[in-house]
């Protein structure tokens, strides 16, 4: 007995309904215009309402105190604050650019694609990795700044406050402990290695530990901590769970450094509240 074997063709679902569409114009762009006047508008009330802090025309010979970048490179001038120069100017931003293009191909997952919060658990990974981010660095930038120093005397009972003076703030490590005289100059090369004349023969390990040591084990250490416990607490099981937590995080930490270094350092980058910022004259011919 002889079965027969029919071909159909099959339908393909179409992609969206002819109802779900929308026109460029009026609907998008009407919308668009709507937003650019309400922005226009509020922008005319503030300009009207508030009295910028504007300064004198523009010299080149003096150098306003403080002195910043412009507002979207803020969050790097504030890096520059607590770590090595090339590490927060250059190494740092191109290695997190890298990751974050690393990003589709960490996560090859189809399911959810496109969709605000379109896994379980995404708003709780996205809300507790902001406020980890949030907090964090702002503690971090706190405890640098020597603002949560005082607290030692309170919590340890101390009269002198000289103790755990080293835990004043980073650079305290490398002025208040009694660094053995070798540990300055550790010979890590058998030759001799000058770039821009500046030698490199040498480690100066409580400068290294300062500026690249403790700055990198707080990049990786506090991100790796948070998935770690968020895997243990069942919240992370896929990969996009593990990158919702961290990109939360980066963008809170990224708002962070930049509110920081646009509102709350005055002169001498000094941490200050923003009704405290006062921006005087530089000495004529400083850089």
């Amino acid at each position: 007995m002889a079965t027969a074997v029919v071909a159909r063709p099959v339908a393909r679902p179409q992609s969206r309904n002819r109802d779900e569409e929308v026109l460029v114009w009026p609907d998008l762009v009407f919308i668009e215009f709507i937003a650019a006047m309400v922005f226009t508008i509020t922008l005319f009330a503030l300009s009207a309402l508030m009295n910028a802090p504007l300064l004198d025309q523009a010299n080149a010979d003096v150098t306003p105190n403080p002195s910043k970048a412009p507002w979207y490179l803020l969050n790097l001038q504030e890096l520059l604050l607590h770590m090595n120069a090339g590490m927060a100017g250059v190494i740092v931003p191109t290695i997190w650019l890298v990751i974050m293009g690393a990003f589709p191909y960490f996560d090859r997952d189809h399911e959810g694609q496109g969709v605000w919060f379109g896994t379980e658990g995404a708003v709780r990974l996205t809300v507790v990795g902001s406020l980890v981010g949030f907090i964090g660095t702002w503690g971090l930038i706190l405890w640098d700044s020597g603002k949560i120093a005082f607290f030692l005397n309170d919590w340890f009972g101390l009269s002198g406050g000289d103790t755990f003076r080293f835990l004043e703030n980073v650079r305290s490590i490398q002025n208040q402990l009694p660094w053995p005289e070798w540990s300055r100059s550790i010979t890590y090369l058998p030759f001799n290695l000058k770039i821009l004349d500046q030698g490199f023969q040498h480690l100066d390990f409580p400068a290294w530990l300062v500026e690249q040591g403790i700055p990198t084990a707080v990049l990786v250490g506090l991100p790796a901590l948070m998935i770690y416990a968020m895997w243990k607490l069942g919240w992370v099981v896929t990969r996009r769970d593990a990158l919702i937590a961290l990109f939360s995080g980066f963008i809170a930490a990224y708002g962070v450094l930049t509110l920081t270094g646009t509102a709350f350092r005055g002169q001498g980058q000094e941490l200050v509240f923003p009704w405290e910022l006062k921006v005087s004259e530089g000495i004529p011919g400083q850089e």
